[in-house]
């Protein structure tokens, strides 16, 4: 698995045509608000050439790349955290996402209207996180009144969880996202109470400008307006054409390639966003390799072997014993897995090794 992206913006900004080509669902798209009423869920496979070439050098029966699930969320308005447009129904599905993909709407088409009237990608950015903010509010607070309720009685649990919220009422009262907030010296047996709550301001975030063909690689003034903004809360910006990433939906591998090639593209909308997400999120992958099954497997940024195994199942972590490991450069210099070991580059490491993204690994362990 990579990770689940939700995909939130205004109606009309090109997110389900974007979710449509990206995942190649055929979902519903069209030109009137609230077209999207229920999430629309998409798996697509997380492109990685060097699994291309490990399966290939292995001559594996079966390959199998990582997962990343888009979460296509009905068009958010402004009133939408006290039930305007569909409500706060629709909010509720980002809590259950790692991560959000705010799409923008960065062209103008006469043909396809605006909920507002008028193209601003700054004001739509701002409704759709304000709308975030007041949910998270509204969440924030109810939970305030209880925990108060509850530290009368002097429980230390309570009172320590109410100068969490009380701090993060503060903040999200400021109109600043949930994100912002840090655990202070002496709090971090508070990480676990801050991750229940599921605030939806506290996910990484990533906006997604929509442009039109002509401006995939240079953007244009209302990208660089919303990339300064982005900038100022930490978030990256990546462009996508949403009707270049529905052509790319429709060719085969060699067309995509020529395709791209011929728009000036060193790659598709679908892989920048994956990339971006990855970034983000503080992601990486590794690989086992063998003659039955290639795969890749995501993990965070820093996991040590233990934890890497635990992502192919429980067992491997509690029992683990040791990690077989040859980097992805090794391997492909030598071919395979046995020239490896007979030019010693195959290694093994310890309950204390982190991972490094491209590791080809084979774990032994005993339950």
């Amino acid at each position: 698995m990579g990770f689940r992206c939700g995909i939130v913006g205004l109606p009309n900004v090109g997110k389900s045509t974007i979710f449509n080509a990206l995942t190649s669902a055929g979902i519903e798209s069209a030109n009137y608000p609230f077209c999207t009423i229920e999430p629309n869920v998409g798996m697509v496979p997380v492109p990685d050439e060097r699994l291309d070439k490990l399966a290939l050098l292995a001559k594996t029966k079966k390959t199998v790349y990582a997962q990343m699930e888009f979460v296509d969320i009905a068009g958010l308005v402004s009133g939408a955290s006290t039930g305007e447009g569909l409500g706060n129904q629709f909010l509720g599905h980002i809590r259950q996402v790692e991560a959000i993909a705010h799409v923008v709407r960065c062209f103008e088409d006469d043909n396809i209207v605006h909920v507002d009237g008028s193209i601003d990608p700054i004001r739509d950015r701002d409704i759709i996180n304000t709308e975030l903010i007041l949910a998270d509010l509204e969440t924030v607070g109810k939970r305030l009144k209880k925990t108060a309720s509850m530290a009368k009685s002097g429980d230390k649990t309570f009172k320590a969880q109410l100068v969490i919220l009380e701090r993060l009422n503060a903040i999200l009262d400021g109109g600043n996202p949930a994100r912002i907030f840090k655990l202070a010296d002496g709090e971090e047996n508070q990480a676990k109470f801050l991750k229940e709550l599921s605030l939806l301001t506290s996910k990484p975030l990533f906006y997604v400008a929509n442009v039109e063909e002509s401006d995939i690689t240079s953007g244009n003034k209302m990208v660089d307006e919303l990339k300064v903004a982005a900038e100022a809360e930490g978030a990256p910006v990546v462009l996508i054409s949403g009707a270049i990433e529905e052509e790319l939906s429709s060719l085969d591998a060699e067309e995509r390639k020529e395709f791209l090639e011929d728009m000036g593209l060193a790659e598709s909308g679908l892989n920048r966003l994956i990339k971006a997400g990855y970034k983000l999120l503080g992601l990486s992958n590794y690989f086992t390799v063998g003659e039955k099954e290639t795969r890749s497997w995501t993990i965070p940024i820093g996991a040590k072997a233990p934890q890497a195994a635990g992502v192919i199942h429980s067992d491997f972590e509690r029992g683990f014993i040791r990690a077989e490991i040859i980097s992805y450069d090794d391997y492909i210099k030598c071919g395979s897995e046995a020239v490896a070991k007979e030019k010693g580059v195959m290694r093994l490491e310890g309950k204390d090794y982190v991972v490094q993204d491209g590791d080809c690994i084979n774990f032994r362990f005993n339950v």
